[in-house]
């Protein structure tokens, strides 16, 4: 039996509105972020904007859908950013599987998707003022502008950098825990304790290679790109890192990680949380290196996440925040402002996240104000995402104001109050 936890959900919130009903499950909305999915960070090539916003990254989606069962090879280093030429009588040669009748040479299908992926680049770039997208931010988020918001009646929420977020202190005391556990409770070297945390050193969406132990940006078409490789804090070299996967710098579709970020041999770092474990990878095998020590990099994967881990299982980093959420949370303000907007306007609000009542509580009276629940038509925390998407397990369980457990049978969920240990109630409505 399936779990149609999401579809029931939605259902629920529609049914309390007389707007229109949310989409069906079958229907895909496709966002389009400028760059697409390689300009997730900065960097030499993957960070490149445009006004155009979608266009920018869609050529590549194009070019590569031209042949999905051959992927392009890279150029040569020395010729990256050349445009290959090309007759315009090449744009009717056959594409995979069709013939056509042409008295042009043929042309290897790898040569022309470079050969149009170049050319696009270039035209795209003419169109850009100088100095522009030296102005755009890597890190920020571009929305896709032809989603109308006006006609999407729920809106859901997670809490951590979402509705909370948080100062770069907060990276730093995570690091700094994460390390001391490595050292006392892994019995690491101790030398590895002069090792600070470096702001800025890692970005989201980075990959790390398990058994290599290096870190490095992998584009939306399973390309290293070349330049943005370390070894601990070294950069590696761009021969030493194509010798190192064969001669190429594509990493196969099955090595990599999937939609959570795990993978057999390459995770994603897909969260900003993840940005201490980063550093820290970075810091131990820059110790172990630096001091000719012989090491696993799978077990140094393992210790550093699971080091990590343990600062958010012990609760060190809910602590830090609620004993100084002025120091910690940031644009409060804000956070009012959009909840306020939408909930005026009619829209239907769910707020689903992994962190305890105690903790969501206390962050959203500083940000919101005591009857921040009001906003919300279901409140769920300690959901364990992603297992909360396809559990079907776990019964809900209500909450009191003290954030103390129930016992009562849950049939419903109401607006204004709390639910944890979240999963679909077999043969039940979730309805008002």
């Amino acid at each position: 039996m399936s779990c149609p936890k999401l579809a029931n959900l939605g259902r629920a919130l529609w049914q309390r509105s007389n707007k229109t009903p949310p989409f069906p499950r079958s229907v895909k909305i496709q966002a389009l972020a400028c760059g697409s999915l390689g300009s997730g960070m900065s960097g030499n090539e993957g960070g490149k904007c445009c006004k155009s916003g979608p266009n920018c990254g869609s050529t590549q989606i194009s070019a590569a859908a031209a042949s999905p069962s051959q992927s392009p090879s890279p150029p040569s280093p020395a010729h990256r950013h050349q445009v290959v030429g090309k007759m315009r009588s090449e744009e009717s040669l056959g594409v995979s599987g069709r013939s056509y009748s042409s008295t042009a040479p043929q042309v290897d299908p790898k040569t022309y998707l470079w050969a149009r992926y170049n050319e696009m680049k270039r035209l795209v770039h003419d169109l850009i003022p100088p100095g522009v997208c030296n102005l755009l931010n890597p890190s920020t988020i571009y929305a896709n502008n032809e989603v109308d918001l006006d006609k999407v009646d729920i809106y859901g929420f997670d809490y951590d950098y979402t509705l909370a977020l948080y100062s770069d202190a907060l990276d730093a005391m995570i690091y700094d825990k994460a390390r001391e556990f490595l050292v006392e409770h892994y019995k690491y070297p101790q030398g590895i304790m002069k090792y600070d945390y470096v702001p800025n050193f890692a970005a989201r969406g980075l990959h790390y290679d398990i058994q290599k132990g290096l870190l490095m940006k992998i584009d939306a078409f399973h390309y290293i790109q070349l330049g943005t490789v370390y070894r601990g804090f070294s950069p590696v070299p761009d021969e030493e890192v194509l010798q190192l996967y064969g001669g190429t710098n594509h990493v196969p579709l099955h090595q990599v990680s999937g939609f959570y970020g795990k993978g057999p041999k390459i995770k994603q770092f897909m969260d900003v949380f993840s940005l201490p474990e980063m550093t820290l990878l970075a810091a131990a095998n820059d110790y172990f290196i630096s001091n000719d020590i012989e090491y696993d990099p799978e077990h140094l994967y393992k210790d550093v996440s699971e080091a990590v881990g343990m600062v958010h299982i012990k609760g060190f980093m809910y602590k830090w925040i609620m004993q100084d959420v002025e120091k910690f949370i940031l644009h409060g303000d804000e956070t009012y402002a959009v909840l306020h907007r939408l909930a005026n306007s009619g829209k239907k609000l769910f707020l689903i996240t992994n962190s305890p009542f105690s903790f969501v509580d206390k962050g959203m009276r500083y940000m919101v104000g005591k009857d921040w629940r009001e906003f919300f038509d279901v409140v769920i925390v300690q959901a364990d995402k992603p297992h909360f998407f396809n559990d079907c397990v776990k019964p809900f369980r209500r909450l009191d104001s003290n954030g103390d457990l129930q016992w009562n049978k849950i049939d419903r969920l109401d607006k204004g109050q709390i639910y944890e240990q979240v999963s679909w109630i077999r043969g039940r409505s979730i309805s008002r």
